[in-house]
């Protein structure tokens, strides 16, 4: 961090400080300002896997914040670029962008910009890939028990290296620091055949409820077969799930169980582009649910 560094922002005097050290509660506020469903329980696991600064006016109420995440040495994500409403046309947000774009020269970036953001953000040269779709919504149409082509089982901590294996093959490389910080909020399932993982979701606490992801297979039956269990245990309650697949059974899956289209974000790339990092195997895993649109 940079002790001191500050900024004039009409009559405010903004401070630059390091997101660690703010108050959750501060933290949970900012983010409902802006309609986001962040508790202070997820600002506590985006701490514990990324870094961060906030902006603080003189009397230390957090008025922006900003969070990267080194995903692997040449990849990382940015997330949680969140500035009051009332700052929103004044700086804040290029100023803290700025800042961590510095801590991360060199390395190619992804994020998910809200419609609002994405003007900053094609200002600082990042560039538009797919679509992000945020389903969510009460289950009320859980989909029955259907045979499966393999042996779909819940997951445990013995299952831990082979899915960061899978994830690294449909996310570009091994975030296997993110990946055991989700086995340890999680329950997850997954698609074995010939003792193999073939397909695996996660699901966590978050927000208003529960949010499914990642979502990893390399077809939409298998992706279908790894996310159902999570919407049968939900059901009549709130459950989340981000996904770049907008037609085909996944995604019909997904809304006719009840998790409608509530929004859309962009994913962005900065440097190598989503198809740099797409494996040249034959059926490759894909990312069918993100982890969240912090972490891609």
């Amino acid at each position: 961090m940079i002790p001191g560094e500050r900024l004039q922002i009409d009559a405010f005097a903004m401070q630059i400080g390091d997101v660690a050290d703010a108050d959750l509660e501060q933290l949970h506020a900012l983010s409902i300002s802006v309609g986001w469903p962040h508790r202070g329980a997820d600002w506590q696991i985006l701490r514990e896997v990324g870094k961060g600064v906030v902006a603080t006016d003189d009397i230390g109420r957090i008025m922006s914040s900003a969070m990267w995440f080194r995903q692997s040495p040449e990849l990382a994500t940015i997330g949680m670029v969140i500035t009051s409403p009332r700052l929103q046309t004044q700086g804040t947000g290029l100023w803290l962008m700025e800042y961590a774009l510095k801590d991360l020269e060199g390395v190619n970036l992804r994020l998910n910009a809200t419609r609002a953001a994405q003007r900053l953000y094609l200002s600082l040269g990042f560039k538009p890939e797919k679509t992000v779709y945020q389903c969510q919504g009460v289950v009320t149409n859980p989909p029955a028990d259907r045979a499966v082509s393999g042996d779909l089982r819940s997951l445990t901590d013995d299952d831990l290296a082979a899915a960061i294996s899978l994830d690294a093959g449909a996310f570009g490389v091994s975030r296997a620091g993110l990946m055991e910080k989700l086995f340890q909020h999680s329950r997850g399932y997954g698609l074995f055949r010939n003792g193999a993982l073939q397909a695996f979701s996660l699901c966590r606490r978050f927000g208003r409820g529960h949010v499914v992801g990642p979502i990893v297979a390399a077809d939409d039956e298998d992706a279908i077969a790894v996310v159902s269990p999570h919407i049968r245990d939900h059901k009549d309650t709130f459950l989340r799930l981000d996904t770049h697949f907008e037609t085909g059974d996944f995604a019909f899956h997904v809304v006719h169980s009840g998790l409608s289209v509530f929004d859309t974000v962009l994913t962005m790339s900065f440097g190598k582009t989503l198809a740099d990092y797409i494996s040249d195997a034959a059926n490759p895993p894909r990312t069918y649910g993100l982890a969240s649109q912090t972490l891609g």
